[in-house]
């Protein structure tokens, strides 16, 4: 498995070999021995699937006090996809780095504990797979602002849209103000 760097050291592009023929294909995407030397020995305890049409905005969401690390690829469709460093202390602290995903390309993006996440569907489906390494806690979730002028992401949305928020989405907090990782 490809493994590269985004403009944060620490959050990953993985692109897994696919092999395929007139049959179809086959493509491992996840192997603990193959990946523990390249900085991505975790166990996950949990996968989640979810689907959203086209300008559906999710995120940004972490867990304040049970972090979780997500493994994230495209079953079908297209999404941007990004994650926010929120660890106070680190030399990245508020970046973000972004990635085109599809299920066409395979490429899959390793979001660290510590980090924001929220990706939007630029296709007409996507649906999204994700391994996390803890479990899910409501009581922790918490929202960045997806459109946070100190971030300053550069969502790939056409002058003037506006994507499609869940209230929860809608009522994220700018960075300033948010809980963050010490």
């Amino acid at each position: 498995m490809e493994v590269t760097e985004t403009d944060i050291p620490e959050v990953r592009i993985l692109r897994p070999r696919v092999f395929g023929d007139a049959r179809g294909y086959f493509m491992e995407t996840w192997n603990r021995r193959g990946l523990a030397g390249r900085g991505l020995d975790r166990d996950f305890v949990q996968d989640n699937q979810s689907g959203s049409s086209r300008g559906v905005l999710r995120g940004l969401h972490y867990q304040i006090g049970q972090p979780q690390g997500k493994l994230v690829r495209v079953l079908s469709g297209e999404i941007f996809d990004v994650a926010v460093d929120l660890r106070r202390r680190s030399p990245t602290f508020g970046c973000w780095a972004g990635v085109t995903l599809s299920a066409e390309s395979a490429r899959q993006l390793w979001v660290p504990e510590g980090f924001a996440h929220g990706f939007l569907v630029l296709s007409e489906r996507a649906d999204i797979a994700y391994k996390c390494t803890d479990f899910y806690a409501p009581e922790q979730e918490r929202t960045l602002r997806w459109d946070d002028e100190t971030v300053g992401i550069r969502w790939p949305l056409a002058p003037g849209q506006v994507p499609q928020l869940s209230e929860k989405d809608a009522a994220g907090v700018p960075l300033e103000i948010a809980e963050v990782y010490q």
